[in-house]
């Protein structure tokens, strides 16, 4: 859970909605705010006598569901109460989807697995069939339901470690910046370069960036995005479609006076 400071959570929520989250789902800043921004009471326009207010939600639960979906509305409805969780800060984040990292923590400590989500807001990571909770749906009377597998979260600071390629051991890493001025992760103990893996390209539009196929009604073109198709004009709406109409104004309007 993290909570948005009280009085400006809905213009600060850049600083809680997690960098990873918003280039996966590659929506707008603006289509964010709109999801996840509840409002409780505002003043209605039309009321000049009444003082401009707006009481809003305050505190806001992230969990496994991403913030533009209906799940994470439904977690934090108006009427659901949300309790504290501190988040410790991390500077600089290190895990991708793709990285192949081992359990320090729990009945699985030990194993390696491959990373496939990340929730930054909340320091977690999904590893691939590790840390797994026995859950069942579906159970009535007269059946037993279906039993399955579900992955639980793993903290970054605590209960994973990146794997070092070159020996297949846990390592501690941190940023460098090549001589090409590339800001890479490189193992404290080894010194060797852990490359950021392709499946963290992933986003809702596609894979990876290579195998994105543009749409042409759509998607702008790279021609499209050079080409001026605006051009500024000292007049008003109504002027320029007068022009583009053809109709000409000749009446002559009737003078006043101010006193």
């Amino acid at each position: 859970m993290r909570l948005f400071p009280n009085l400006n959570s809905y213009r600060n929520y850049k600083r809680f909605v997690g960098e990873l989250t918003k280039k996966y789902g590659n929506f707008p800043e603006s289509f964010l705010r709109r999801r996840i921004r509840q409002i409780e009471f505002k003043t209605p326009r039309g009321f000049p006598q009444y003082q401009p207010r707006t009481i809003e939600r305050q505190n806001f639960y992230f969990g496994q569901h991403r913030p533009w979906t209906d799940e994470f509305r439904n977690q934090n409805s108006i009427s659901s109460k949300t309790r504290i969780i501190h988040v410790e800060p991390i500077r600089d984040w290190s895990f991708f989807k793709g990285d192949r990292v081992e359990i320090l923590e729990g009945k699985d400590k030990g194993k390696q697995g491959i990373v496939n989500q990340v929730v930054q807001e909340r320091n977690w990571v999904y590893v691939e069939g590790l840390n797994c909770k026995l859950k069942n749906e579906n159970k009535t009377k007269k059946s037993l339901g279906i039993y399955y597998q579900d992955e639980q979260p793993l903290l970054v600071t605590r209960d994973v470690a990146l794997v070092d390629p070159s020996d297949l051991q846990p390592v501690s890493v941190e940023w460098r910046y090549t001589e090409e001025g590339e800001k890479v992760r490189v193992s404290k103990r080894t010194g060797r370069i852990i490359p950021i893996p392709l499946q963290a390209e992933e986003t809702l539009d596609y894979k990876t960036r290579g195998t994105y196929v543009e749409n042409k009604e759509k998607d702008t073109g790279e021609d499209e995005v050079l080409t001026i198709t605006y051009e500024p004009k000292l007049k008003t709406f109504e002027m320029e479609i007068m022009e583009a109409m053809g109709i000409v104004e000749d009446r002559i309007p009737k003078k006043t006076y101010w006193y």
